[in-house]
């Protein structure tokens, strides 16, 4: 069995794209306090790439790994 290997471009995405919608309407995903992304869980995510940016980035604020995204960030903002 291989490994899983993970989607790095979400990552990239999560810290580029900004909330379309709702309450925090134009925050950057991965600067959304914890609790929205776990409220929206209990409303159920957003289906498509949306819902896919907003559940990973409950799964890493959840699980205490934020400066994965903080790390995702600098370097995309490197880029720039």
């Amino acid at each position: 069995m291989e490994p899983v290997k993970p989607d790095t471009q979400i990552l990239i995405d999560i810290v580029k794209t900004r909330m379309p919608f709702g309450k925090y309407k134009g925050t950057l995903i991965c600067d959304l306090p914890a609790y929205y992304p776990e409220w929206m869980k209990s409303k159920g995510f957003p289906p498509g790439k949306m819902g896919m940016m907003l559940s990973t980035t409950f799964e890493i604020k959840t699980n205490g790994l934020n400066s994965i995204l903080l790390k995702v960030k600098n370097v995309v903002n490197a880029q720039r």
